[in-house]
């Protein structure tokens, strides 16, 4: 019993360390993961558009 009260005392001195995030810098990586996805979801449907039109074109 004396280990699981020192493990969540541990927790609780760990997250005194915790920073976290204040609202612009919440808005600014938001953005940036937002922006992060569009990205790559254009850069994956371009090379899907692009690979099923030559798996199409092979084919004929």
């Amino acid at each position: 019993m004396k280990k699981i009260a020192q493990f969540f005392m541990g927790v609780k001195s760990e997250m005194k360390k915790v920073k976290f995030p204040n609202k612009k810098e919440m808005t600014t990586y938001s953005l940036a993961t937002l922006a992060f996805i569009l990205v790559f979801a254009i850069f994956f449907s371009i090379t899907d558009f692009v690979l099923a039109f030559f798996n199409t074109w092979m084919v004929k």
